[in-house]
């Protein structure tokens, strides 16, 4: 599990194909344990190896389908968060690192002492997005200021887009989304209703 507060920008140094799999060697300021998660721009993987300044990861076929993980190339910045610790401060909102969809940016405004980024989701999900809750955008946890039909609206103080991949995002860039865990656990246990995600 993890918050959404994004620990670092990493880089990837490569990604090589293994069968229908992906093999991501990333630069990482911080050492993970071989089996520790660790959310790429909010996708969850396991490290397989510990390498000098970084770390290898596998993603399944499936993982690699659903998300900007398939877009991913040697050179790429990616968000990362280590797994949240027991004792750890709740600064976020709970992300599972199970990404439910890609979207795009849709705009970008630059505001007094503010980013406003628009996103465009899909009919599906926007059914789990409302005003003032949580939603995690390429691994970073943003309250919505604003939902309408399939556009989501977040505010973002420079601090955060500084010191994420946000500040190289452009108009028409894929993003991941996960949608808030509460408001999916809600739907699950309506009758015929299904998500599906990276998991």
């Amino acid at each position: 599990m993890f918050t959404g507060i994004i620990e670092a920008v990493g880089t990837v140094r490569s990604a090589t194909p293994d069968r229908d799999n992906r093999v991501f060697e990333i630069s990482s300021p911080f050492s993970p344990k071989p089996g520790e998660s660790i959310a790429v721009d909010g996708v969850c993987l396991t490290v397989r190896k510990v390498s000098p300044g970084g770390f290898l990861a596998d993603a399944v076929a499936e993982t690699v389908a659903l998300t900007t993980l398939k877009l991913r190339r040697r050179g790429d910045p990616v968000n990362l968060e280590r797994a949240l610790l027991p004792t750890d401060r709740m600064g976020g909102h709970i992300v599972s690192g199970h990404i439910d969809e890609t979207g795009k940016v849709l705009n970008i405004r630059t505001l007094p002492g503010s980013h406003r980024f628009e996103f465009g989701v899909s009919p599906e999900g926007s059914r789990f997005v409302v005003s003032k809750g949580s939603i995690a955008i390429d691994g970073i946890s943003l309250t919505v200021a604003e939902a309408k039909g399939q556009r989501v609206f977040v505010n973002i103080v420079p601090f955060t887009v500084q010191n994420t991949t946000l500040k190289l995002r452009r108009i028409g860039d894929d993003v991941n989304i996960e949608f808030d865990v509460i408001g999916k656990y809600v739907a699950r246990m309506m009758p015929g209703q299904r998500m599906r995600s990276s998991d």
